[in-house]
């Protein structure tokens, strides 16, 4: 097929959305590929530990028949470590691209695994500085012919380990704004039991501990103090690929439990897993959206982009280093310290108590997250492919 409408295989661990980022994103971009003029199919391969040694090999086998069987121009695969279980066996995914066909690699995670300790670090440098393997992706990294990733962070970490330049093709908000009838700000907060003049804040995305939601719940009670009637909405499912059942249920009774303890029990609802309308509702119920990440929080989360494109005025906690788009008082509000509930109570209580910070951040958010959209991913992925199609012929 002609390089300007390639055929790409789209290779991704999971494709539940409901339980991983990267699905939900693979979720958002197939039809907008298509929409550009790229036949894009999912070739879905599961790695997860749980399914033993021999069903993980029996996958990459099947990957390897499917691929030769479709015949793709590219192989494109989506990399984060939770999407395939956390397996190394990732690492082995450019054995099974057939022969001749190019592989495009999207890395989502990158940058924090140190180099396993079964070998000295003096010769992981060696094998990175040969191109041989990479500490993180095995043979992903040395193997593809174009690397993306979704932020600039991760694309220095590419730079300094291998002399490479990848494509930087941000992300674009995981949550269209929904076109509800009537008033979302009265019609939730009467389905949440709250009255219609109630403070509502909401998390959104999937509940995990680097989330930061217990430095949130411990700041609830001097906000409830300072906002009667504040409620705490979370909507996100706590099954994942990066907490499995057991961890996730443990975790959310932990959280219950919190707020039983901090008094605020009656202030906080745990929805679970949303769909798109419901959390495009809630986002334009909500007083603010609040993400207080244990790492700080940055536009490679869609679900920060969700909020700030939704309007909905947004909390964050800083990142190291800071994300240029995430700016105190300009597009969201900065709580400075990550893992502290003072400085979460102190930027949520700027935010609900300052109408003027809220209309201003929210009207410069929605015109940062303006310039990011699905069909500019779609186009620059496009281009991408036939680049590569255009060296490798």
């Amino acid at each position: 097929m002609a390089a300007d409408q390639p055929r790409v295989a789209m290779v991704c661990g999971t494709t539940a959305a409901d339980r991983d980022g990267v699905a939900d994103y693979v979720h958002h971009l197939l039809p907008a590929l298509t929409d550009a003029g790229v036949a894009a199919d999912l070739a879905p391969v599961s790695l997860h530990p749980g399914q033993g040694p021999g069903r993980r090999w029996d996958e990459l086998r099947a990957l390897r028949r499917r691929l030769a069987r479709w015949a793709p121009d590219v192989v494109h695969l989506q990399f984060a470590p939770s999407a395939y279980g956390f397996s190394r066996l990732s690492g082995l995914l450019p054995l099974v691209v057939p022969r001749g066909v190019p592989l495009v690699t999207t890395l989502h995670e990158y940058g924090s695994w140190d180099p396993p300790a079964v070998l000295p670090r003096a010769l992981w440098r060696l094998a990175e500085a040969r191109g041989w393997w990479c500490r993180e992706t095995g043979r992903l990294v040395p193997r593809s012919r174009a690397l993306l990733t979704t932020n600039a962070g991760h694309a220095s970490v590419v730079a300094r380990r291998w002399g490479l330049a990848p494509h930087v093709v941000p992300l674009a908000a995981n949550v269209a704004v929904g076109r509800p009838e009537g008033d979302p700000r009265v019609r939730v907060r009467a389905g949440l039991g709250l009255r219609a003049d109630a403070p509502l804040i909401v998390f959104f995305g999937f509940v995990h501990p680097v989330k930061g939601l217990r430095y949130l719940i411990d700041a609830l009670p001097p906000l409830r103090a300072a906002h009667p009637g504040l409620h705490l909405c979370v909507a996100g499912g706590f099954v994942s690929c990066a907490l499995p059942e057991p961890e996730a249920r443990a975790f959310h009774d932990d959280l219950v439990e919190l707020t039983q303890r901090r008094g605020v029990g009656d202030a906080v609802t745990f929805t679970g897993y949303q769909p798109e309308e419901r959390v495009s509702d809630l986002l334009r119920a909500a007083d603010a959206a609040i993400f207080p990440f244990t790492g700080g929080a940055t536009t490679k989360s869609g679900a920060v982009l969700a909020a700030m494109s939704h309007g909905t005025p947004t909390v964050v906690t800083g990142a190291d280093p800071p994300d240029p788009d995430l700016v105190d008082g300009e597009t969201t509000v900065v709580a400075p310290s990550t893992r502290s509930a003072e400085a979460l109570r102190e930027a949520v209580h700027r935010v609900l108590a300052d109408p003027d910070l809220r209309r201003r951040v929210a009207d410069r958010a929605r015109q940062v997250v303006g310039r990011r959209d699905w069909p500019v991913i779609a186009a620059e992925h496009h281009s991408v492919y036939r680049a590569v199609l255009r060296e490798w012929s």
